[in-house]
């Protein structure tokens, strides 16, 4: 590991000022569960590393007295704190639910919100201190001719092929959930729908943040009805092979406002618009489910060794939106 100066800043604004205008010279560090992998793999060789642990305006889960309530979540709350809180799992059970399957517990009392949401992609080349892939300077994504199992199947106009790694993201895309950045020019709001991008080069990471921004909060509403479903190869320590999410409003026993969301699928949570319009105006039953699970398949493009998982795309769109709808899940007796 290379050498590095350590600071440990007290406020949000002493953290940014110690930011550079450029990806690569100084890192920020939360639970360190991404940073300290990426700096033992030679990818991430900061000179500088800005602890944020010092910073409490980061911290907490603060929620409104209306009913149901708005949420703020610190950017530095952990898993465990979002998968363990009572309202969270009330209103918010999509949420609970994500949070609480990453990782394994010493992961969720360390790993953050914001380092969920900002940590890099674990695509094997990626992290190969050998491999001179596309997103370190080179000229080649070796993951769309090589061992791509785990890679996207929604590929289509990407030059790299890696699949978002957050959890998190499709449950908060689909909530409608709002982050606050913050930067040298002030503050900013940003959709979390907007908030990820598919990176192309050493210059971009997997998110609109510009090297010198940090996320402060996100925000969630609560009231829609919401799911999460992942598929996993085991249930340890492992990222899920594929995750939906699926909000939508009740109205009269009718679905209305739906969204549905993969994750693990694309190099950005991929928003599965022809899902959500089957269940649009309809009860959320086993076969309007099933529908929207072969509709949410639309569109893939499986690499040579990922083509399981467009069968396992439908599975989890299904079993989400029957989770949203409060049907026991009897794929688990």
């Amino acid at each position: 590991m290379k050498n590095f100066t350590y600071f440990r800043p007290s406020s949000v604004e002493q953290a940014v000022g110690l930011l550079d205008t450029v990806w690569g010279p100084t890192e920020m560090l939360a639970g360190g569960t991404d940073l300290l992998d990426l700096q033992k793999e030679y990818v991430a060789q900061p000179d500088k590393v800005v602890s944020l642990t010092g910073v409490n305006e980061l911290r907490g889960i603060k929620t409104t007295k209306k009913e149901p309530p708005d949420f703020t979540f610190g950017a530095g709350v952990t898993l465990a704190e979002i998968a363990e809180d009572d309202g969270v799992r009330k209103h918010l059970p999509a949420l609970a639910s994500a949070a609480g399957d990453i990782g394994g517990p010493q992961i969720r009392n360390m790993g953050t919100l914001g380092g969920n949401l900002c940590q890099r992609n674990r695509c094997w080349y990626f992290r190969d201190e050998h491999v001179n892939c596309l997103l370190k300077g080179g000229k080649k994504c070796y993951a769309t001719d090589g061992e791509n199992q785990y890679h996207a199947i929604f590929t289509q106009g990407h030059k790299c092929v890696i699949v978002n790694p957050s959890t998190l993201a499709p449950v908060l895309i689909a909530l409608n959930g709002k982050a606050l950045v913050r930067g040298p020019k002030g503050d900013r709001t940003i959709e979390l729908a907007k908030f990820f991008q598919a990176p192309s080069g050493p210059t971009e990471r997997e998110h609109v943040l510009a090297p010198n921004e940090l996320v402060v909060s996100v925000s969630v509403s609560a009231g829609p009805k919401n799911g999460s479903y992942e598929v996993r190869h085991k249930q340890s320590y492992d990222w899920p092979l594929v995750q939906a999410a699926v909000s939508y409003v009740d109205k009269g026993g009718k679905a209305s406002d739906v969204k549905v969301v993969l994750g693990h699928v694309a190099p950005t949570p991929h928003v599965a618009e022809a899902a959500a319009k089957a269940l649009e105006g309809q009860a959320i039953t086993e076969e309007t489910a099933a529908a929207a699970g072969k509709a949410a398949a639309e569109g893939a493009k499986p690499l040579a060794g990922n083509g399981y998982k467009v069968q396992l795309v439908a599975v989890a769109v299904k079993r989400a939106a029957l989770l949203a709808s409060g049907a026991k899940p009897y794929w688990e007796a």
